[in-house]
């Protein structure tokens, strides 16, 4: 099951040019998508991953955690 918001995670993560402002503008996207959805846990996880990003890129830290959240969104949504 493929996410929008963690498409662009992947994106990021891959080195692809993804802005901070994209970042962050995604993050507030699956923060509202997560009371719009059925699956709350797996709209949390993908929230948890973009957010994580995005504070990621803002302090031009590692990605530390970011690939742990996509995980747990792919392994709860199979």
């Amino acid at each position: 099951m493929t996410n929008e918001y963690l498409e662009v995670v992947k994106r990021w993560l891959a080195g692809e040019e993804v802005s901070q402002t994209e970042l962050e503008d995604n993050a507030l996207a699956a923060w509202a998508a997560y009371y719009d959805t059925g699956r709350e846990d797996a709209a949390r996880f993908a929230y948890f991953a973009s957010d994580a990003a995005s504070e990621a890129a803002s302090y031009s830290d590692d990605d530390d955690g970011v690939a742990d959240w996509i995980k747990r969104y792919e392994e709860l949504t199979k």
